[in-house]
This record gives C-alpha cells, sequence and structure tokens, in this order.
C-alpha cells in the first residue's frame, strides 16, 4: 500500500487563509493606542500591528480574486508574523 505524502497537507490557499485567520486571532489589533504604546518600547507596536494588517488585508484580498500563493510567499509571510509576535512579545503585549 502507497502513501499519498500529499493527502494530510493542505493547499497553499488554505493553508494562507489558516494564517490570516490565526494572525487575526493571536495578534493584538483591536487594542487601543493608548494601551499599545504605554510602558516598554523594544519597536513601535502600533506601526507594526498597522503594517501586519496591510499584509493581511492584501492576502486576504488576492486569494478572494483567485491568486494562489506560493509556498515562498507564505515562508515570507510567516516569517513576517513571527517577527512581529516577538516584538510584541518583548513589549508585553502578547503572550
Amino acid at each position: 500500500m502507497t502513501r499519498n505524502p500529499k493527502a494530510n497537507k493542505p493547499d497553499t490557499r488554505t493553508a494562507m487563509q489558516a494564517l490570516i485567520a490565526q494572525a487575526r486571532q493571536s495578534l493584538p489589533f483591536t487594542l487601543p493606542e493608548a494601551q499599545l504604546c504605554d510602558g516598554i518600547c523594544n519597536g513601535c507596536s502600533k506601526k507594526l500591528l498597522d503594517f501586519v494588517d496591510g499584509e493581511l488585508e492584501e492576502w486576504q484580498a488576492r486569494i478572494d480574486t483567485g491568486e494562489i500563493p506560493r509556498l515562498g510567499d507564505l515562508e515570507k509571510l510567516g516569517r513576517t508574523l513571527r517577527k512581529v509576535y516577538r516584538v510584541l512579545q518583548r513589549n508585553a503585549l502578547a503572550p
């Protein structure tokens, strides 16, 4: 019996949508500006969240128009999200 290695892997479109959903759930987009800019600042949390929000909106729009992301696109967005998340952790805004 042969196994299909792709059987359990989502396509890149599904994976990008899952990444976008996870980012929207994990990052504090709804925090008020006063709370974002209060306390420790190892990078501007507000600017980073605005940047990431724009990236997520752009990718969602591209997917909605039928574009299929490549693996490199997933990797690039994932790397960006990890970097932003680490800054937010250092600023005590993410768990």
